[in-house]
């Protein structure tokens, strides 16, 4: 049988500095098998823990957070209203702006409020959701940065068979895969994390509610949840990752058989953008996933620092790296922002 308990507990937060402490009472109900009440809630440890700088931070990650949400928009739009964009290649980046706009709305909009009122508190409800849509969204750019190195792979090194492989239909179904894929991982993580019993440690060593940081202030056995991030989580960001170092093999192999060196770096310019998206982005996201890290200030500091990086610098740089260096999307957004857009799905 599952007993509930209600306890009164004082959560003091200390700044690693040592300088003060920051106390915050209050009741929290806690029930065994993981089961918490409404009025649980976590402590967020934030950006940073000096006050002199919350001003900076909020106008710094405000800025950001609007010219990623810009940036990507105008790249959907740009694709949607040019027919000349309507290949696989541009369906795939159109996806992968409409999963960075999520995946960045979903942490910081909550940051930039904790700062704005001086508060690290977020609900235990509100934790599981930002957690699931969280995962959802980045795993979401894990499997569409896979998709687009297998679509460069058919392109380069199919070419006769492209628009046959690479069909409307397909394109679809791989996206429509990568939805339901990264609904389920989410949604088992989610679960598991819902199992696990929290006590009075409640801070979460990050600016948002991530698997890592909640399991390490969980009061019950966490061993299922590592061994599955371990496993699952694992599967996720390497299956993903080797796919593309295998796709980019035989890419570079092709190009190195044509014969001319305006063809060879014409050819390899097509996957250059793709290429850097993937170094900043499985960069990040291997040192704060796939490497230990202590409890110590300068660890969360670091861990922090990747999360920002790949949360809110890869989104944010995304539209920049396809846009400089791709021509025929410069040109669409030159086009799209002179009112100058084509509707039909002709060639």
């Amino acid at each position: 049988m599952v007993h509930s308990s209600t306890i009164q507990s004082k959560v003091c937060l200390e700044s690693f500095n040592g300088s003060h402490w920051s106390c915050l009472s209050q009741t929290s109900g806690i029930m065994a098998g993981g089961n918490q009440t409404s009025i649980f809630e976590f402590l967020l440890w934030g950006l940073s823990e000096r006050p002199e700088q919350q001003r900076f931070l909020f106008l710094l990650f405000l800025w950001m957070y609007v010219v990623t949400v810009v940036g990507n928009l105008l790249i959907v739009l740009a694709i949607g209203t040019d027919a000349r964009l309507h290949t696989p290649m541009y369906f795939f980046l159109a996806s992968l702006s409409c999963a960075d706009i999520l995946f960045t709305s979903t942490t910081v909009p909550k940051a930039l409020v904790n700062i704005q009122t001086q508060s690290r508190s977020i609900s235990y409800t509100g934790c599981l959701v930002q957690l699931y849509f969280f995962l959802t969204f980045g795993d979401m750019d894990i499997f569409l940065l896979a998709t687009m190195a297998y679509d460069r792979y058919v392109a380069i090194c199919h070419p006769l068979h492209y628009k046959m492989v690479m069909s409307r239909r397909r394109c679809t179904f791989l996206v429509t895969a990568c939805w339901i894929l990264t609904s389920l991982v989410a949604m088992t993580h989610t679960f598991l994390i819902f199992q696990l019993s929290f006590c009075s440690k409640k801070i979460i060593p990050d600016f948002f509610c991530d698997l890592g940081p909640l399991m390490k202030v969980s009061c019950s056995d966490t061993q299922v949840n590592e061994l599955v991030l371990l496993f699952l989580g694992g599967a996720v960001i390497l299956i993903p990752f080797m796919l593309i170092l295998v796709s980019y093999i035989y890419i570079v192999s092709a190009i190195l058989r044509v014969p001319s060196a305006q063809g060879r770096c014409k050819t390899f310019s097509t996957c250059g953008s793709h290429l850097a998206v993937v170094a900043l982005f499985f960069g990040t996201v291997i040192r704060a996933y796939l490497c230990p890290s202590s409890s110590s200030s300068n660890s969360i500091e670091e861990d922090t620092a990747a999360a920002v990086m790949y949360t809110v610098v890869t989104p944010l740089l995304n539209p920049f790296i396809y846009s400089l260096r791709n021509k025929d999307m410069k040109c669409a957004l030159v086009r799209f922002l002179r009112g100058k857009v084509f509707f039909s799905w002709g060639q």
